[in-house]
C-alpha cells in the first residue's frame, strides 16, 4: 500500500556508536533501513525514483519513493514515470541506486560527507558478481563505508523464523517477492545455492494482470483503475484457490454461492439532484411573471408600431407636399427642381407615395386597396405579333422576339396554373371517395391500401431496375455475359442519340448555323428531353405510390416504409435514456480474486513459460544430491515474501507439494511470522551478533583484493 507521507528524518544518528551496523533490506518494491539489534526498520519507502518538472520554472527534480500529495500542487507528475534500479531482482541501474541510497542515508540522519558505520545489505540468491562489485564500489567510494556484508533476504527470513522455533535446521524456504520467486533449500543451517530455483513471477505480475482484467471489464472507469489502487485491492480481496478448476466451475454454475464471494468496489458517485414538481403557488407566480413579460412585450410592440405609423405619415405628408410643389412649376423645370430631392421624375414620386400609403395601411391593419385590373387585349399587349417581319425595322424585330417570348411564357404559366387547379380538384374528389370507403369498412380499406401499395412498389422498383440494368432483347446477351449498352437504351434514348449524331455531323460540314431556324428549336427540345416514352406513366405511378404511402402513415401507426422491399414493418422503439445510478459506478471483483494470484502457480497464464511455486520445490528437491535429507526437508517449509500473504496459500502449496515429495515423507508448511519484515529483522539480528564483524570485508580488503574477493565471498548464516 503506498505511503501517504514521506518518512520523517531521524535525529538520533549521532547517538549510535560507529561500530553499530546499518541494515538495508534492498527489495525491488520497498527499501527498509534501520539499525542492527532493533525490532523494526526506521525508514520504509518505495524503491523507485521520479523526476517531475516544476510547474512554474520547468526544472526537473529527483524524488525518491512515494511522492507527498502536498508536492502535486508544485510539480507535474503526469509525465514522470517510475524508475527502478532493478531488472527483476538484480540491481543494474546504479545511478538510480545512488539517488535511493542518498535519500535513505539522509532520512536516517547521516548528514556528514560519509557514513561511518558498517553496512549489511541484502541481495538476491546467486546475485551476479558484477552487480555485487558495483554495489561495493558505490558504498566504498561514494559513502566511505568502513565495511560491508552481503546476505540473501530469503535466508535471513528463514534463519529468523528458525530462531523463533518455527523452522528446523534442514528445510526449504519459498520466497515470492515483487518481481521474482525463489525456492532455496537449507542443509545444516546453510543455504544450498546449487539446488535453488528461481521464476520471474511475483507480486508485480499479479497486480498487472488484475489491472488488465479490470480495465477490459470496465473500460469506462480506466482512469480510476490505477496501479496503486489495484495493488490495494489485491492485498485486501485476493486469495489462492485450493482447486483452481473447481473454483472456476463454481463461478460458472450460476448458483448463489459465488455471489457471496464477490466483492464490490464503489467508485465516487454524486446522485443527480431530485427535481421536485412546482407547487400551485409556484405555478401561479410563474404564470403571473409570464403574463407581465407578455404585457411588456405587447406594449413595446404597440409603441414601435405607433412610431412607425408616425414616420410613415410624416413621409406621406412630405411626398404630398412635393407633388403639390411640382404642380406649381412647369414640366420643363421638374428635372432641376427634383435634383436635390433624390427623385428623377414625377412618376417616381407618385410610385413612392403609393408604396408609403400601402405600408401605412398595413401598419394600421387596414385592408390594402385592390385596383380593378382590366384585361388588356393581346393586340394592344403584343402589337408587333401580327405585323410581318419585312415591314419591321431591326429594333422592332428585336422587340417582336421579346414579345413572342413574353407571350409564350405567360401562356405556359396560365396552363400550369390551370393544370394545378384541375389536379387539386381531382385530388379532393379522390380523397372524399377514399374517406367514404374507409368509413364503410375500415379494415377492408386498409387491406386494399396495403395491397395497392405493395403492387405499386414492386412495379416502380421493377421499372427502375429495368431502366438501370436494361432488358435483354429476345433473351440475348453480349459475350461477357452482361447486357450491352445498345440493349440498355430505350427507344427515346436511341432517338436522342441519333439526333445528336446528325447535328454533330451537319455542324462538321461547315459553318455552325444551328438555332437560326425555328425547326432547330424543336430539335433542341427533342434532344434535351431526359425522360423515356413511359416516363409519364412512371410519374403517375410514383405519385400514386406517394399518395398511398402518406395515407397509410396517417391511418396505420405500425406502418414504416422499407426502401429496399417496399413493405411495412413495425416501428422499432427508440431506447429511452436511463439516468446513471450508483450501480453504474461499482466494480465487482469475482473470479479476479483468485485468477490473478493463480499466476504464481501457473505462470503461463501471463505468458511466462516457467515453473510455479509448488513445481519449483520439486525441482529443488531433485537437484539435491543428499536424497536421505530430502525426506526430512519437507517437514520444514517456510513461506515468506510480500506475495505469499494471500489466504490459503499454505493449503494450496501443501496440495501441490504432496504430489512431488519423496514417497512417505511428511509435509509441514508454515508462513513466516511477518512475511514482509522478517528478512530485515533476521538481518538486524545477525548484524547485532558479535561474530558479524568476522563476515564483513573492509574498504582496504576491497582495494587490495578487488573483484576476486567478492566472487568468493559468501555469508555464513549458521553462527
Amino acid at each position: 500500500m503506498p505511503f501517504l507521507t514521506r518518512p520523517s528524518r531521524q535525529e538520533d544518528y549521532r547517538a549510535f556508536p560507529s561500530d553499530r551496523p546499518i541494515v538495508i533490506d534492498n527489495g525491488a518494491f520497498n527499501c527498509r533501513i534501520g539499525w542492527a539489534g532493533e525490532s523494526d526498520p526506521r525508514i520504509v519507502f518505495r524503491n523507485v525514483l521520479q523526476r517531475p518538472r516544476h510547474k512554474a520554472t520547468g526544472e526537473s527534480v529527483s524524488i525518491v519513493g512515494d511522492h507527498d500529495p502536498a508536492l502535486m500542487k508544485y510539480f507535474d507528475f503526469t509525465r514522470s514515470s517510475l524508475r527502478s534500479a532493478f531488472d527483476s531482482n538484480v540491481v543494474y541501474q546504479f545511478e538510480t541506486m545512488e539517488y535511493i541510497l542518498d535519500y535513505g542515508f539522509e532520512r536516517i540522519g547521516a548528514d556528514g560527507p560519509g557514513v561511518d558505520h558498517p553496512v549489511l545489505i541484502t541481495e538476491c540468491a546467486c546475485n551476479p558478481v558484477h552487480s555485487r562489485s558495483k554495489m561495493a564500489e558505490l558504498l566504498f567510494e561514494t559513502y566511505d563505508v568502513p565495511s560491508i556484508a552481503f546476505g540473501v533476504d530469503a535466508a535471513f527470513s528463514y534463519k529468523y523464523n528458525q530462531h523463533l522455533g518455527m523452522c528446523n535446521n534442514d528445510g526449504i524456504v519459498i520466497s515470492s517477492g515483487f518481481m521474482t520467486s525463489h525456492v532455496i533449500p537449507f542443509v545444516k543451517g546453510e543455504p544450498v545455492y546449487e539446488a535453488c530455483c528461481r521464476t520471474n513471477i511475483g507480486g508485480y505480475h499479479v497486480t498487472d494482470y488484475m489491472k488488465q482484467l479490470l480495465s477490459l471489464q470496465y473500460p469506462y472507469h480506466m482512469s480510476s483503475i490505477t496501479w496503486d489502487k489495484v495493488e490495494d485491492l489485491k492485498m485486501e480481496h485476493c486469495y489462492v484457490a485450493l482447486d483452481y478448476a473447481s473454483e472456476i466451475k463454481l463461478f460458472q454454475s450460476g448458483t448463489k454461492e459465488p455471489e457471496e464471494k464477490i466483492r464490490c468496489w464503489q467508485l465516487p458517485w454524486v446522485p443527480p439532484p431530485v427535481v421536485e414538481e412546482p407547487s400551485e403557488e409556484e405555478l401561479a407566480r410563474k404564470a403571473a411573471i409570464k403574463e407581465k413579460q407578455g404585457q411588456r412585450l405587447r406594449e413595446m410592440a404597440a409603441a414601435k408600431r405607433s412610431s412607425r405609423i408616425t414616420d410613415l405619415e410624416n413621409q406621406l405628408q412630405g411626398l404630398k407636399f412635393l407633388l403639390s410643389q411640382l404642380e406649381k412649376v412647369g414640366e420643363h423645370e421638374h428635372q432641376s427642381f427634383l435634383e436635390e430631392t433624390g427623385y428623377a421624375s414625377k412618376q417616381e414620386v407618385e410610385s413612392a407615395m403609393n408604396k408609403v400609403m400601402q405600408s401605412l395601411r398595413k401598419a394600421k391593419g387596414e385592408p390594402a386597396e385592390t385596383e380593378d385590373k382590366t384585361e388588356i387585349p393581346e393586340s394592344q399587349k403584343y402589337p408587333l405579333l401580327d405585323i410581318p417581319n419585312e415591314m419591321l425595322t431591326p429594333e422592332q424585330l428585336k422587340e417582336k422576339k421579346k414579345q413572342i417570348f413574353l407571350k409564350t411564357t405567360s401562356e405556359g404559366r396560365q396552363r400550369a396554373k390551370q393544370k394545378r387547379y384541375e389536379e387539386e380538384l381531382q385530388r379532393e374528389r379522390r380523397n372524399q371517395q377514399d374517406e367514404l370507403k374507409r368509413l364503410e369498412n375500415p379494415e377492408l380499406y386498409l387491406e386494399q391500401l396495403r395491397a395497392r401499395h405493395k403492387e405499386l412498389s414492386m412495379k416502380v422498383e421493377q421499372r427502375k431496375r429495368l431502366k438501370t440494368n436494361g432488358a435483354n432483347n429476345n433473351g440475348s446477351t453480349n459475350a461477357s455475359g452482361g447486357v450491352g449498352r445498345g440493349e440498355r437504351l430505350s427507344a427515346a434514348q436511341r432517338e436522342r442519340m441519333r439526333l445528336l449524331t446528325t447535328a454533330a455531323f451537319d455542324r462538321g460540314k461547315g459553318e455552325d448555323t444551328f438555332g437560326a431556324k425555328d425547326e432547330d428549336w424543336q430539335l433542341y427540345k427533342l434532344m434535351s428531353k431526359d425522360n423515356d416514352d413511359d416516363d409519364d406513366g412512371q410519374d403517375e405511378d410514383e405519385a400514386e405510390l406517394s399518395r398511398i404511402t402518406l395515407r397509410l402513415q396517417d391511418l396505420d401507426p405500425t406502418f414504416v416504409l422499407n426502401a429496399s422491399a417496399g413493405t411495412s414493418q413495425p416501428v422499432a422503439e427508440v431506447p429511452k435514456f436511463r439516468p446513471l445510478t450508483a450501480k453504474d459506478f461499482q466494480i465487482n471483483l469475482g473470479v479476479e480474486r483468485f485468477r490473478c494470484p493463480e499466476v504464481l502457480f501457473q505462470p503461463h497464464i501471463v505468458g511466462v513459460d516457467q515453473a510455479g511455486l509448488d513445481e519449483m520445490v520439486g525441482i529443488s528437491l531433485r537437484r539435491l544430491s543428499l536424497n536421505d535429507l530430502a525426506e526430512s526437508m519437507c517437514n520444514s517449509i517456510l513461506v515468506t515474501g510480500g506475495s505469499c500473504t494471500f489466504p490459503s496459500i499454505e493449503a494450496r502449496l501443501h496440495a501441490g507439494i504432496t504430489k512431488l515429495r519423496p514417497f512417505g515423507s511428511s509435509i509441514r508448511i508454515v508462513k513466516a511470522s511477518d512475511p514482509i519484515l522478517d528478512a530485515w529483522r533476521g538481518a538486524a539480528h545477525y548484524a547485532a551478533s558479535g561474530q558479524f564483524s568476522e563476515q564483513t570485508f573492509t574498504r582496504q580488503d576491497y582495494y587490495e583484493k578487488g573483484e576476486d574477493w567478492l566472487r568468493k565471498y559468501q555469508f555464513r548464516y549458521a553462527l
